[in-house]
Parts: structure tokens; sequence; C-alpha cells
């Protein structure tokens, strides 16, 4: 009889359920909520119970009985740790967790409408925070879902779970699994999502209010919702509670109901989708946070540059993940150290991404370990910080490549790219303009930027530019002339002794093979003719891809000159070249005002164009250059003006044979590498001395 009677009131309770479903109007019963919400000012701290909460649900389920024992040890710790943290706050809260929860039994054995007792229990939490109304719900149905499930574990092992079992009635769980499947997945699929929206609603409540104000668009269409959220999560500890007390005493055909697991799964779909849009209007409130907290750092960088300091480790550590301790790599023990040894040095800050060409990390490596061997002594530390794309996943072979160029580099390197902030990233990018093209940002032993590109320097003039200011660029630039050193340097130290030997040299480029056979053929035969003691060298283009290796191989094949055979050599020329536009560009300098500026851009238009160049020179006093269809012309002229050699010499010869050969129609080509925002907008032909046409080239590279 009292079987029956507890079964009509079971079914009273999953009809009530399934009413309110129906026909519930979710704004009256919102008004009816927040109304019994008048917090007291307590601070709850929620965090460490939701833990404890966590751990005994996620052990209660059916799964745990077949949990690894590896698992159950890793939860066991995670409790022991967090029970440590919060006895003192259980001993405040354990009489209202545990009054709670006889509440909710008490009303869920009784029978009744499910609004009704929840309605209750929000009058009995009236004094607290929503986020706290949550975690002690769930910690007060934890209470009867860890106790159900503790004696159904330990029935058929323990005597006292065995007699706890028996006077509870509780049916053989385990012997009825099949029929009871459904019910308990329904369960298991709502305490998720009950888990879910509190965790959500915990996260809510702690995000900083320095960046984020409860009357801010975001958070207050946010906090609109939480009372909603919080309702039928409380709702859900109902119905769990609801379907763990009618399994005591109820027979065969309350067990093998499906009902239960329908209402259960349509409550489950409800507060599913209320995690969802919770985690959307969360999402978009720390997004909030990080692009406030984003402009905070970046603002405090940019403070940062504009002040004075007594030594470089405040802007260091704000450049260079502050967080982590030991954030460098030393490249020559591969040991991890702290930013420390960088202070009162002068740093170079290495800025590429990861597609470093070989050529631009071997030369500088080259230049590096020169001056670590005793050439001269380094005054100066290069510290290399790799910028990815964040929005590129980072596959494995994304991290390969890091590691294998961070291993290459004989100075100090990131750890790992991830260290370098956001607000990093945005001030390399705004401030020092980075883009594609590597950067060498010079920071004195203060911090303080004294140049911010050294690149340029480090490339023309190696070492020798330390300590790497613009003051030092300018002073090295009065010390210079165009000569073939100057463009040649130490690339190849064979023709730095044929210039001492007083021999005539000839650099030549371009990729037609046709025109470098007919050149170098009518070159040979004049200077024999002449008697004139010539080495020719081919050096190529600054893109040196097939067609370049082609030429080379017909010029070895052929014997027709000499060439570089490293492509190293060949990049290293016309990257030296490139570095003077840029460097002479950095000091405002024009073709009109500064004789090299004329010369090398007429270089790199030779370069930009389809044809083939030369540059004849003797000593450093004699040099000439020409393009080369003007020059092969001249040279297929030879005996009109071969007479005047033996008077003037040959380089002067040739340069006033060639007057007649210049012509105003010409199309001059200058391709410059990135660094766009950098250029003026009026550029000069170095030929006919006009305004050139700007345009836009997009080039991968490839022949």
């Amino acid at each position: 009889m009292a079987s029956t009677m507890a079964q009509q009131q079971k079914m009273q309770l999953i009809m009530g359920e399934r009413h309110l479903f129906s026909s519930s109007d979710d704004a009256t019963v919102m008004k009816q909520i927040t109304a019994t919400h008048a917090p007291d000012g307590r601070e709850v701290d929620v965090k460490p119970i939701l833990h404890i909460v966590e751990d005994i649900l996620h052990r209660a389920t059916p799964s745990v009985i077949l949990m690894p024992q590896t698992q159950q040890e890793l939860l066991e710790d995670r409790s022991n740790h967090r029970h440590t943290a919060v006895v003192s706050m259980l001993e405040a809260l354990a009489y209202t967790v545990h009054r709670m929860s006889s509440e909710i039994n008490y009303k869920c054995s009784t029978g009744g409408d499910p609004h009704a007792a929840t309605l209750a229990l929000f009058n009995s939490l009236s004094t607290y925070t929503w986020d706290a109304k949550l975690v002690l719900a769930l910690a007060a149905f934890a209470l009867t879902y860890g106790e159900f499930w503790l004696t159904v574990q330990l029935h058929t092992v323990n005597p006292l779970a065995k007699s706890l079992a028996s006077l509870k009635q509780l049916p053989n769980i385990l012997e009825h699994t099949d029929i009871l499947k459904p019910r308990f997945d329904a369960i298991n699929n709502l305490i998720k999502a009950m888990l879910d929206v509190t965790k959500c609603v915990v996260d809510f409540r702690e995000l900083p209010t320095e960046y984020i104000t409860q009357d801010s668009p975001d958070m207050a269409s946010a906090l609109a919702h939480i009372p909603t959220a919080v309702y039928w999560t409380i709702r859900g500890v109902i119905a769990c509670v609801s379907q763990i007390t009618g399994l005591i005493g109820l027979g065969h055909e309350y067990i093998s109901s499906t009902t239960e697991a329908w209402e259960l799964s349509s409550l489950a779909h409800k507060v599913s989708n209320i995690y969802d849009h919770l985690t959307k209007q969360l999402s978009t409130c720390q997004q909030h946070i990080g692009e406030k907290k984003h402009m905070e750092a970046y603002q405090t960088l940019v403070r940062l540059f504009e002040t004075i300091h007594l030594d470089n480790m405040k802007i260091l550590k704000a450049l260079i993940y502050s967080k982590d301790d030991l954030p460098l790599v030393d490249g020559t023990t591969k040991k991890r150290v702290s930013v420390d040894v960088l202070r009162r040095k002068i740093v170079m800050l290495f800025i590429t991404d990861l597609d470093i060409t070989h050529e631009e990390l071997f030369v500088l490596i080259q230049i590096y370990s020169d001056t670590h061997q005793g050439k001269m002594e380094r005054h100066y530390e290069i510290v290399w910080l790799p910028i990815i794309d964040r929005h590129v996943p980072w596959l494995q072979s994304r991290e390969e490549n890091f590691d294998r160029l961070a291993s290459t580099m004989p100075w100090y390197s990131l750890q790992h790219p991830s260290l370098l902030d956001k607000a990093v990233v945005k001030y390399i990018r705004d401030v020092w303009h980075f883009d594609k093209k590597p950067l060498l940002v010079v920071l004195d032993p203060q911090g303080k930027v004294v140049c911010p590109n050294a690149l340029h320097m480090m490339w023309i003039w190696g070492s020798l530019a330390f300590p790497f200011t613009s003051n030092r660029e300018e002073a090295l630039w009065k010390e210079e002339v165009w000569r073939l050193e100057l463009l040649v340097d130490e690339i190849d130290p064979t023709i730095i002794s044929w210039v001492n030997e007083g021999r005539y040299v000839c650099l030549y480029g371009g990729d037609n093979i046709e025109w470098i056979r007919r050149f170098t053929s009518a070159m040979r035969r004049i200077t024999q003719e002449s008697r004139i003691p010539l080495e020719m060298v081919y050096v190529g283009k600054s893109n040196p891809k097939e067609r370049v290796k082609k030429a080379m191989t017909v010029i070895s094949n052929e014997k027709l000159s000499g060439y570089w055979q490293d492509p190293a050599m060949i990049w290293f020329f016309w990257v030296r070249l490139e570095s003077m536009w840029h460097s002479k560009m950095q000091h405002g300098r024009t073709i009109e005002d500064d004789h090299i500026m004329q010369e090398v851009m007429q270089m790199l238009s030779f370069d930009g164009s389809d044809e083939g160049w030369a540059v004849i020179s003797r000593g450093s006093v004699e040099i000439l250059k020409s393009q080369g269809k003007k020059l092969l012309d001249c040279l297929m002229e030879y005996d009109t003006w071969k007479g005047s050699i033996e008077q003037e010499g040959f380089i002067p010869a040739l340069g006033k044979a060639l007057l007649p050969y210049q012509t105003h129609e010409h199309c001059t080509r200058l391709i410059l590498p990135g660094e766009t925002g950098k250029i003026g907008e009026k550029v000069v032909c170095a030929e006919c001395k006009r305004p050139m046409e700007k345009y836009v080239l997009y080039r991968c590279c490839t022949d």
C-alpha cells in the first residue's frame, strides 16, 4: 500500500514536470525567482567547493566502477589537495548544505510541483549570490547522489553498505544495467549540463571588474540571463534527486519506465542550450577583457620606451615574457637562461618569422661568429624573437621548423614563439614596422632604441658598425666612396686582391644566356687585343633561381668567365646593394644629393630589367657601369674607338665611346623588396632624373 502511494506521488511529480515544460511562462517564473534574490554582501569562495562537487559527481557515475586505477589515483590526489583548501569554507557552509540536502530529499520524496520545490530552495538561498546559489544547490545534490552510488558500488563487498542497501530496499542496480541504462545516461547528460552552466556562471563572477563593469553592454546582457540559467540548473537538481529517490523501494514497473529518461533528456537539452548561449556571452566578455588588457600592455610598452631607465631590464622583461623565469635559450650551451644575462648590454633583437632564408641566416652567423672568434671583441648580444601568425594552426611541422632554426643560431633565442605577448607583437609591427623582412632592432645598455634596423649596417659593414647606432651609420657613410671594394667587400677576397694588384675587374649579371655568351666573348677578344689584364665574374641576379643556375652551368661548361658557386655569395652581393639603398633612405638621401645613392639605384635598376649589365673597374678610382645592350653594341664597334685607349686608358675610352649610345627613350624598373612603408612617395630615375611612376608588384620568386 505504501509502495503504491509512493508510486502515485512520483508519477504526480513527473506529470508536474511535463506540465511545466509544455506551458510554463519563463518570464513569470523569473519574476518570482528574482523577487527572492536579496544578497547580504557575503563573499563565498565557491571554486574549492565546486571542485569537490565535481569529484563526487564524476566518481559516482556507473562508469567509475570500470575506471582505470591510475585515473582513480589522479582524482584522489586532486581531491586530497582540494579538501585541504576547502576545510574552513565547508565548516561555515556545512550546515546550509546538509539542510538543503534534507529539504530537497523531502520535497522530492513527497511529490508535488517541481517549480514550487525549486522556488522554496531559492527562498532558502536568498542571501547568496547567483553563483553561490548554484554551487550550494549542487553540493546538496552531490550528498544524495554520492551516498546513493557509494551504497550501490559497495553493497556486494562491504557488510555495512549491504545492510544499508537492504534497509533502503534498493534494487540490484548492477543486475538491471540494460533496463536502467537510458535513465542513467539521461541523468549523466543532465549532470554534465548542470556542471557546465555552474562553471560558466562562476567564470562570469570571476571576470576582473577593472576591465569590464556590470553595466557594460556585453556584461549586462550576460547578467540578464544568469537568473534563468541558475533557475533551470536547480530545476535539474530537483529532477535528478526525484529520479534517485524514486528508485528506493519501487518495483520493476517504475524501473522499466522510459518516460523518466525522456523528461530528463528534455531538461538536459534546455540546460545545454542555456550553457551554449552563456558560453558565447562569456567568450564575448573575455574577448573584450583581452582587448583591454592587450591595449593596456601595449600602452605600458609605449610608455616604457619613452622613459629613461638605469638599465635595460624593465624593457627586456616587458618584451620577453616576464612571467617565465627562463624565457631564453643560450645558443652555445642550449640551456635555458633568464633575461638577466642581457643586463646592461647592447642587445640586438633579431625579429623574423619562421621563413628565414638559408642565406640570411648563414651570412649573419658568419658575421657573428667572426667577432666571437676574436677578429674583434663582441660587445653586443643578439636575441631571436620569432613572430608567428597566431591565426595559423601551430602544427608539428611548424614546431619542427622552429626547433631547427633555433638549433642553428649561436645567439640567444626565445624558448618558444608563444612567449611573445600579443601586445609586444603589435608594438613590433606598428612601431618598428615589421612585416615580412627581418629586422635587427638595437637597444643600448639602458634599453633605448638607438637604431630601428641595424640589419642594413650589418650587411654593409659587419661588426665594424658597432655600436650600431644611427650616428655610427652616418659616420661610416662619410668615409665611403663609390668603388669596387664597397660593392664586393669581403664577399670575395680574391676580387679585392685583384683590385690591389691593379688588374681590371668586370662584374656582370643578368640571366640572358645569349647576351652572356656574346658579351664575354667580346670582352675576352678586346682585352686580349689591348693586352689588358681583365678578370670577369658573373654575379647573377637578386633572385638567383633556376634561370641563374642554368646560366652558371653554361658559364662553367663553356668556360666563359668566373662565377660565384655559392648561392649565398650572390644573395649577399644583392642584399648589400638593397641595404645601401635602405640605409641611405633612412638618412633622407636622394640621387640628387648623394652620388653613392645614384650609383646604387642604377645597379638595382639594372637588376630589375630583363637584360644584362656590367661594372668594369681598375683599382679604387676608375669604375664604369652600363646596361648590357648599350655596352655590347659599343664593344661590337671596338675598332672605331680603340685608338684612344693608349692615350686615355681603357675605362675612360670605353666611357667616352658609350656616350652616343645613351638615349632618353628608356624604361627603367626599380624593384625594391618590402618595407614599402618607409619608401618616399617620390623616387627619381637614376638615368634621366625624372620622377618614376609607382606600381605594385607581387612576385613569388620562382622562374
